[in-house]
């Protein structure tokens, strides 16, 4: 598996938004990204930025999908955002079917550390870290077979 990386500091939730909106900008549309970070490092601020990239309009709309699971938001494209926090066996996770949206729009993934699943596909990987002044380090990755 090939893999290059960009790294990024953010001081503040806006900054955030709009490292992950100008990477959006440049996607097609069926895209996968799978968020990595300990709770409260910035997951969803990432994916409103993603989704703002992506033309939702009201970003304010996009938030944590914990308990709904999935939340569909639509701009250019659709975008399915996937939160597996609550969800503890790989089964409850396949059962949300979630690779059949793969391909039909952008896909992100919160708390993707709870999967155990290789699309087959290119896919980004972006982990965030709490850095000791309450900045957000951010390491995207795209990866692909």
């Amino acid at each position: 598996m090939s893999e290059s990386s960009l790294y990024f500091v953010s001081y503040s939730e806006e900054e955030t938004i709009a490292i992950a909106r100008s990477i959006a900008e440049t996607w097609k549309g069926d895209e996968i990204a799978f968020l990595y970070g300990e709770l409260g490092s910035g997951k969803t601020v990432f994916a409103r930025g993603l989704a703002a990239g992506l033309g939702v309009k009201d970003i304010n709309e996009v938030c944590s999908p914990s308990f709904t699971l999935v939340n569909i938001y639509y701009g250019r494209c659709p975008i399915f955002h996937i939160d597996l926090f609550r969800l503890e066996r790989q089964e409850e996770i396949l059962d949300l079917g979630w690779e059949d949206w793969l391909g039909q729009g952008v896909v992100i993934v919160e708390w993707a550390e709870k999967i155990a699943f290789d699309p087959g596909l290119p896919f980004y990987q972006v982990e965030i870290k709490i850095g000791e002044k309450g900045e957000r380090k951010i390491q995207l990755s795209l990866k692909s077979a």
